[in-house]
């Protein structure tokens, strides 16, 4: 167990190492005092994933990304004023509202807290949902690489960023590999977007080689197996990876043991305006799994950050809250590979930008470097 002593240092708790979690680990540590305050970064790898480059990290060994998109945690914190934990979080136990409590890992061990971020992320399917142990996702990309090169026909299920992204890098690297994304709606993505952009990004697949069903489902198939048929009734008799993209849902399990009423049918996590827990003052949450009417984007993970580390800091101190967060405008980037792709801004008539601004913004790097800036490399 994590000594807590009952004058200090005083344990501010972060569950997950996602964007939300680590930066919010980042501006709590160049602002809290060391000598008053502990900070603790429970995570369940010794790295940050940057997912943003995940897409092309699975398809291709070009670039070496698994080298640069797993980010580790020795410098995020500034002057070494914060340390990381790596377990899993099973439950919370809240010693009364407002008064602290403890989170209990996997293997019993409990770690105490003043205060508590919640910023757990995201459970995606398919090459993306990486496995919980170091040892397994190195692996875990090797294998992907290989299903994807020895394929002669890849079929992508789920039009949203990950799928169409998915797809691009495949193109990208087998120009002459046959490669389907079959999508539900009629459009590609979903309605957040005006159709001006949806259509873009749709001529800008089918111009990749991209075949496209849409207004249409498959289910996975058995690993190995050859041919599928969608549910209305199309054939695809060549397809022989199946590769699942559609959407991702919270990874709230274990924050039901804080209460019933912590958690909505959806799986996300009531915040108020100062991304608190209603009913738990100290208890603060982040990221993919706020109950918050918005795309869950990494893009957004910043401003989460912000207002929780600020509030965290004002609680602390038996402030008010004083920071509030007003929600954050729609913007998407999608590369189809490394030359280009389509974006969206939704900012004054809804922006809707092409390759160039593309390839000069994320598809050519994905970011990387920014990503390993923001966590102090």
């Amino acid at each position: 167990m994590v000594e807590d002593k009952t004058q200090s240092p005083r344990n501010v708790v972060i569950v997950g190492g996602g964007w939300a979690g680590t930066l919010a680990a980042r501006q709590l540590s160049a602002k809290l005092d060391a000598s008053k305050y502990r900070i603790i970064l429970v995570n369940d790898r010794p790295y940050f994933i940057h997912l943003i480059a995940t897409a092309r990290m699975t398809v291709t060994p070009e670039d070496k990304l698994e080298d640069k998109a797993l980010v580790p945690f020795d410098r995020l914190f500034h002057n070494g004023n914060g340390t990381t934990k790596i377990g899993k979080v099973v439950s919370i136990s809240e010693t009364a509202p407002g008064k602290g409590g403890k989170v209990i890992l996997e293997d019993g061990e409990e770690i105490p807290y003043a205060a508590l971020v919640l910023a757990t992320g995201s459970i995606w399917s398919g090459p993306i949902n990486f496995p919980q142990k170091d040892a397994d996702v190195r692996a875990h990309i090797s294998s992907w690489r290989n299903k994807y090169e020895k394929a002669r026909h890849v079929v992508i299920v789920g039009g949203g960023a990950v799928g169409l992204e998915t797809a691009g890098e495949v193109k990208e690297a087998w120009p002459t590999k046959k490669v389907t994304l079959v999508h539900s709606e009629k459009l590609l993505l979903n309605d957040t977007y005006p159709d001006k952009f949806r259509k873009d990004i749709e001529r800008r697949a089918r111009l990749k080689g991209i075949n496209l069903i849409l207004g249409d489902k498959l289910d996975i198939p058995p690993e190995g197996a050859v041919g599928v048929k969608t549910y209305n009734g199309k054939e695809i008799p060549d397809a022989d990876l199946v590769v699942p993209s559609f959407g991702s849902r919270p990874n709230t399990g274990f924050i039901s043991t804080l209460g019933e009423d912590v958690v909505t049918a959806y799986g996300t996590v009531r915040v108020d305006q100062h991304l608190e827990v209603p009913g738990h003052p100290g208890v603060f949450a982040a990221g993919d799994i706020i109950d918050w009417k918005e795309q869950k984007q990494a893009a957004k993970a910043n401003t989460h950050a912000s207002v929780v580390a600020a509030n965290v800091i004002n609680f602390l101190e038996g402030q008010p809250l004083s920071k509030v967060y007003k929600g954050s405008w729609e913007l998407i980037v999608i590369p189809l590979g490394k030359t280009g792709g389509s974006g969206y801004f939704g900012v004054l008539w809804g922006i809707v930008v092409g390759d160039w601004f593309t390839r000069m913004v994320k598809a050519k790097e994905l970011m990387v470097s920014q990503a390993r800036k923001a966590r102090g490399y």
